[in-house]
């Protein structure tokens, strides 16, 4: 079975189609000849764009010399009402000081101290499937947004998604996904700073609420910390760090900006990641027995299992080749470079897309197909190093990535542990971007206990 992917435009299409259909998903919105090309070029009216898909290229761009590629302001265009200034729109010496403030949360004996809390969290989705577990088809993409919303909270602040605040904001958060699309104007036509940035009346009043509420949290949090009363979770962690080049932490508005981004990226990613696993996994069920069987360990909330989960790692790992949550990442020249050949001027957008470079044709074998058996060959552990860049890479990779992977292999065990599940009849997904990449129509599955 060849996992479903969406349709690619026309090599050539007007500029308005262009920005029409990337408004609507990203994905459909590009040509064919991405999957085998090294670089591409596009150009409008306001700027250039080129795609690297040269894992020299990326490598150049991410790794070696980050500080002169930083991240384009133009997706950010779209997401500060609610992200403000946060760490994912940053750079320069303003992101190298918040990453030195929130890399100590997330570093080595740190995920062992969140793991009780993710455990918590995997067994709270467990039993909320089970409630559907009769073989009547549910959309699979709303659970894993609650059990990853869940994850979040309970890890970041000790709160199950079941706390009043906790529910409001992932309410507001399902408001903010539906009204918010992935561009809006300036992301295409470059606008002075002063300009107003115009967004839906509901984007602004969800992005509002969401952030009102983690203000209360962080107050909160804030006071217990003075008393001597916070639990020893990621908040509080994050917030009694300081940077140690200027001795300063974050302030309040500072930390409403990072749990804004942790909760969009920590999230939002994590479903889609898990969402198309499950689906995966009922296209397939003889690795969705193998996964199963390797999860009975899990019988506790010990740590160390976790690394016994070889089978349930390599699953993952190949739904993230396959379907990365961000499927493009787009940086900006800040000197003139010369690509393959070409003449890149300054101000020019460096479009680096896990999607396509995932699916490369010169560089995978059989790209397009399922095989978590891929990473144990030469082919794959080369791609690995050099072509499989789910959570970025170089100095800008997610901070989270160690998190996501423990994450996402325990909840997809945990849930195959406990049930059988198969594509509900007639149904086959179809990818689209937005903020991550997700179904156009959700993804549909039966579950029966085991």
């Amino acid at each position: 079975m060849i996992p479903p992917k969406p349709p690619s435009r026309p090599d050539k299409v007007s500029l308005w189609r262009y920005m029409r259909l990337f408004r609507t998903d990203i994905l459909s919105a590009q040509p064919e000849k991405l999957y085998r090309a090294w670089m591409a070029e596009f150009k409008t009216p306001f700027f250039r764009s080129y795609l690297a898909n040269d894992p020299n290229l990326v490598k150049t761009v991410l790794k070696e010399r980050p500080d002169d590629f930083p991240k384009s302001d133009r997706i950010g265009e779209g997401l500060r009402p609610l992200l403000g200034n946060s760490v994912f729109l940053t750079n320069g010496d303003t992101w190298k000081r918040q990453r030195r403030i929130i890399d100590p949360a997330f570093e080595g004996g740190r995920l062992r101290d969140t793991y009780p809390a993710m455990w918590a969290a995997s067994k709270a989705a467990v039993a909320r499937l089970s409630d559907a577990a009769d073989g009547t088809p549910i959309d699979i993409e709303p659970e894993t947004s609650h059990a990853a919303a869940d994850v979040i909270f309970r890890t970041l602040f000790s709160l199950p998604i079941e706390h009043e605040i906790a529910s409001q904001v992932f309410s507001e958060f399902k408001t903010y996904q539906r009204s918010q699309p992935i561009l809006n104007l300036a992301a295409f036509v470059p606008l002075p700073k002063w300009m107003p940035r115009f967004f839906r009346g509901r984007t602004k009043q969800a992005a509002a609420s969401i952030r009102r509420l983690i203000t209360q949290l962080t107050d909160e949090r804030m006071h217990a910390i003075k008393a001597g009363t916070a639990p020893n979770d990621l908040a509080t962690k994050i917030m009694t760090t300081v940077d140690p080049e200027t001795g300063q932490g974050f302030d309040t508005q500072e930390m409403v900006d990072q749990v804004a981004i942790f909760f969009l990226a920590g999230h939002e990613t994590s479903a889609s990641a898990l969402a198309w696993a499950l689906y995966l996994m009922a296209e397939n069920p003889d690795w969705q027995e193998k996964v199963a069987k390797e999860a009975e360990i899990l019988t506790s909330d010990d740590f160390s299992l976790i690394s016994k989960l070889k089978v349930s790692r390599d699953v993952f790992r190949e739904t993230l080749r396959l379907y990365p949550p961000v499927p493009m990442m787009v940086r900006e020249t800040t000197c003139p470079e010369h690509f393959r050949d070409r003449e890149v001027p300054v101000g020019s957008q460096v479009v680096v897309s896990p999607w396509h470079l995932h699916r490369q044709n010169r560089l995978w074998d059989r790209p397009d197909e399922f095989d978590p058996t891929r990473w144990a060959t030469e082919n794959g552990q080369k791609c690995q190093r050099d072509a499989f860049i789910p959570f970025s890479a170089g100095s800008r990779v997610c901070t989270g990535a160690g998190f996501a992977m423990v994450e996402g292999v325990l909840l997809l065990s945990m849930i195959l542990k406990h049930f059988r599940i198969d594509v509900a009849k007639g149904q086959k997904p179809v990818p689209v971007a937005h903020l991550t990449v997700r179904s156009k129509e959700g993804i549909w599955l039966t579950f029966n206990q085991r």
